[in-house]
C-alpha cells in the first residue's frame, strides 16, 4: 500500500493525472482508508472512555476505603477503652437509692478524701490543684457548697485533717513533701478562707508519698513513699523517726485513728502494725513493732482501722478480705484473732474502708463498690459503675453514717445501710443483756428508733425505685 501511495504522489508531481483503469482502484483505497481512520478513532474514543469509567470508580471508592479504615481503626480498639467510654456516657445519669449526693465542683480528677474528727467536715484534693472544704450536715440539700484553697505551684495528692479540725496537710505532687492549710477568716471578714503555710516540710523522701497521716493526739505525722520508707514528723517539721518497711515495696500505709499505731502492707503477704511511745512529758521516745496480721496468700493491697484500732480490715491480691480483732496483748506476743474472710471480685489493686464503729465494711474493686456488715457477714448491696475511672479512694464518715468514694472529678456520697442495720442488730443485743440498765435501755430505745426511721426512708425510696423499674 506504501509503495502504490508513492507512486500516485509521483504523478501528481509530475502533472499528471491517474491513468483511467487505475482510478477505481485509487477510490477503493481512499474509502478504506477514511473508514480505517474513522475505525481508529471510535476505538480511541472507546479506550478513553473506558479509562475514564475506569477512573472514576476508583475515585467514588476513595472515601469508601477510608471509611472501611477508619472502621477497621475503631474496630480494633481495646475492649476496656471502649467500656470507659460508655462509662463516661453513663456517668453524668449515675442514680442509686443509697446515694445521699454528688459533690460537683471539682474541674478535674479527684484523688484523696478526708473526714475532720469532729465529723463536721469532708476535705477533697484533685488535679485541679484545689482542696475543698464541704459541709457534711449538707449532703441532705440539694445544694453543696465548698471552701476553696489554692495548691500554688503544686498539686495535692493526699489530705488529712488535724485533731482540733482548725487546720490540713497535704502531701504534693512535684514538691514531693508537705505543705500545711489552716482554716481561718477573711481579712474583711466576710467569710471563711484557707490559708496555705508559708514554708513547706523539708523534701526527705526519693520516691512518690503514698499516704500521710496525722496522730490524733497531735504529737506526730506520717509520711509513706512507695520504696520501704516511712517517715515520722514533729510538727515543726522535723524527722522523729525513720521505719523500713523491708517488704520490697509499700502498698500502704497509715496512721490509726487513735494515735497509737503505724500500719504497713506491700509485696509481702502480711501487715505490720509499730507503735509510736511517748514519754509521760510527752516527748518521742521510740517506735516498737506490735504486731503482725498473717494469713493472706499473696500482697496485701490496702488495709483499714476502726476508730479505737480493736479492728482491722485487710485486703490481698489473692483475691479475698479479712477482718481481724486486734484487741490483743501483742506486748505478751498475742497474734490478732481472724474473724471472717471472704472473696471478692478481683479486678486489679483494690482498696477496702471499715466503718469507725467496725459493724460495717466496704470493698472497691475496678468500678464498683461492696457494702458488708460485721454482724452477720452479709453482703448488703453492689453499687456499679459508679465512677468514670477506678475507684482510687473510699471513706466512711466519723458517725458511720456515710460511704464517700472519688475517682474522677465527682464525689460519690451513699447512705450506709449495711452499717444502720448492723448498729440496730448490736443496739438491740446489748438492749436484752441483764447487765444493762434501766436508763442505758431507754437511751438505746430512742436510738433504735432513730436509726429505724432513717433506715425505713431509704429502703422506701429503694423499693419506689424498684417498683418504676
Amino acid at each position: 500500500m506504501l509503495h502504490h501511495r508513492s507512486k500516485m504522489a509521483d504523478n501528481v508531481a509530475e502533472g499528471g493525472t491517474a491513468e483511467p483503469e487505475q482510478q477505481p482502484a485509487a477510490f477503493g483505497l481512499a474509502v478504506t482508508l477514511a473508514v480505517g481512520a474513522v475505525v481508529l478513532l471510535v476505538m480511541m474514543v472507546c479506550n478513553v472512555g473506558r479509562s475514564s469509567s475506569k477512573a472514576q470508580p476508583v475515585e467514588e471508592e476513595e472515601p469508601e476505603k477510608s471509611n472501611s479504615k477508619k472502621k477497621t481503626s475503631q474496630s480494633k480498639k481495646p475492649k476496656s477503652s471502649q467500656g470507659k467510654q460508655s462509662k463516661k456516657s453513663n456517668q453524668s445519669s449515675f442514680t442509686h437509692p443509697y446515694l445521699s449526693c454528688t459533690l460537683k465542683s471539682h474541674a478535674d480528677t479527684v484523688v484523696d478524701v478526708d473526714f475532720s474528727i469532729n465529723g463536721k467536715y469532708l476535705a477533697s484534693a484533685a488535679e485541679d490543684r484545689t482542696v475543698r472544704i464541704w459541709s457534711v450536715k449538707e449532703f441532705k440539700d440539694r445544694e453543696h457548697k465548698s471552701l476553696r484553697g489554692n495548691v500554688e505551684y503544686d498539686s495535692a495528692t493526699r489530705v488529712k485533717f488535724s485533731p482540733d479540725s482548725r487546720a490540713f496537710v497535704v502531701s504534693l505532687a512535684n514538691g514531693n513533701t508537705l505543705r500545711i492549710f489552716k482554716l481561718g477568716k477573711k481579712e474583711d471578714g466576710s467569710g471563711n478562707s484557707i490559708i496555705p503555710n508559708p514554708e513547706d516540710f523539708p523534701k526527705k523522701h526519693s520516691t512518690d508519698i503514698i499516704n500521710i497521716g496525722i496522730a490524733s493526739n497531735g504529737k506526730f505525722m506520717m509520711t509513706a513513699s512507695n520504696d520501704t520508707t516511712i517517715l515520722l514528723w514533729d510538727l515543726k517539721g522535723e524527722i522523729l523517726s525513720t521505719i523500713n518497711t523491708n517488704q520490697m515495696h509499700n502498698n500502704y500505709c497509715a496512721v490509726s485513728p487513735c494515735g497509737r499505731f503505724v500500719g504497713s502492707c506491700g509485696f509481702t503477704p502480711d501487715v505490720k502494725i509499730w507503735e509510736v511511745t511517748f514519754t509521760k512529758s510527752g516527748e518521742f521516745k521510740e517506735v516498737v513493732r506490735a504486731m503482725e496480721l498473717k494469713g493472706h496468700k499473696a500482697s496485701v493491697y490496702h488495709f483499714a482501722f476502726s476508730i479505737d484500732s480493736t479492728r482491722m480490715a485487710t485486703i490481698s491480691k489473692d483475691g479475698t478480705w479479712k477482718v481481724w480483732d486486734t484487741n490483743v496483748e501483742y506486748a505478751k506476743n498475742q497474734d490478732p484473732y481472724l474473724l471472717h474472710t471472704g472473696q471478692f471480685d478481683h479486678s486489679g489493686p483494690a482498696k477496702i474502708a471499715l466503718a469507725p464503729d467496725g459493724l460495717s465494711f466496704a470493698v472497691a474493686s475496678g468500678y464498683d463498690v461492696t457494702l458488708y456488715d460485721t454482724m452477720s457477714w452479709e453482703k448488703e448491696e453492689t453499687f456499679r459503675d459508679i465512677h468514670t475511672l477506678p475507684v482510687s479512694t473510699l471513706a466512711f464518715s466519723p458517725s458511720s453514717k456515710y460511704l464517700v468514694t472519688c475517682g474522677d472529678r465527682h464525689i460519690r456520697v451513699f447512705h450506709n445501710v449495711a452499717g444502720y442495720k448492723a448498729i440496730i442488730a448490736d443496739m438491740e443485743d446489748k438492749k436484752r443483756k441483764s447487765s444493762t440498765s434501766q436508763a442505758m435501755k431507754e437511751r438505746l430505745d430512742v436510738m433504735i428508733k432513730e436509726y429505724t426511721e432513717t433506715l425505713n426512708t431509704i429502703l422506701d425510696i429503694k423499693d419506689k425505685e424498684q417498683e418504676k423499674k
